[in-house]
């Protein structure tokens, strides 16, 4: 999967029938670990774009009509395997790259999505998944016109989560691959792994990383004037002035 490819167009196999010319939107992913905050910014984000007069589709992970919610009732039982879950996800990106983003993105919308294939490849990575067999398996994904890495340490995420939501969560943990003895333990080695496959997809796909342990609204701020600048028109250059030259008539009066 080539990361120096062109925004909106394909990272390696390409969808059939679909013109990436006709793409005329704007393709922004929020990416980060679990509890880093990507869902707080999304949910400021959407109406900040549409009060500067975008039109917008917010989507995630497990979202799609044809894999959503089978996902959630699968993971209910905890019984998923690594790869089963792996291409469970990567049926639910399709479904929604296919009937949501690019319909989207053909229509002229700003698509914001929570995650992208990056999340999708570092929790596979992080279960000790092939890395070549990922890449290629999600290499049919667009390339985004941008790309906003939260990042932050496991001890953030782990106060974020006892103070935020109380309790651990079975998938967040990796407890499906046991990394610890209990879920506060599993956490932390599980979302180390993923920080640290994250940290080095930053410079091959170019995110730009966020400082996540900020307060939320220096987060939004500093998101906004990145994502300002992808709508910023290009400043004309300036013309050459034109110098008549004066000629001196070979007549006299």
């Amino acid at each position: 999967m080539d990361p120096r490819r062109q925004p909106l167009e394909f990272y390696s196999e390409p969808l059939p029938g679909v013109d990436t010319a006709e793409l005329q939107g704007r393709l922004i992913v929020i990416e980060g670990p679990d509890a880093v905050g990507r869902s707080t910014q999304i949910m400021r984000l959407r109406p900040w774009l549409e009060h500067q007069g975008h039109a917008v589709l917010d989507t995630g992970m497990a979202r799609s009509a044809l894999a959503g919610k089978g996902i959630q009732q699968a993971k209910e039982g905890n019984t998923l395997g690594p790869i089963t879950m792996t291409l469970f996800y990567a049926t639910d990106f399709a479904d929604r790259l296919e009937n949501e983003i690019i319909p989207a993105l053909r229509a002229g919308f700003v698509v914001l999505t929570d995650r992208y294939i990056f999340s999708l490849m570092a929790r596979a990575i992080a279960r000790n998944e092939d890395r070549n067999w990922i890449e290629k398996v999600a290499g049919f994904a667009l390339v985004p016109h941008a790309i906003y890495y939260l990042k932050a340490d496991v001890s953030h995420l782990v106060s974020r989560v006892v103070l935020g939501r109380g309790a651990f969560d079975y998938w967040e943990s990796g407890m499906d691959m046991r990394f610890g003895a209990d879920m506060h333990d599993s956490f932390v080695r599980y979302q180390t792994r993923l920080i640290r496959t994250l940290d080095r997809m930053s410079k091959k796909y170019g995110f730009v990383e966020v400082d996540a342990t900020k307060p939320p609204d220096a987060i939004f701020a500093e998101l906004q004037r990145h994502i300002g600048g992808l709508f910023a028109r290009p400043k004309a250059s300036p013309q050459p002035v034109q110098r008549a030259s004066r000629r001196r008539s070979a007549s006299r009066p």
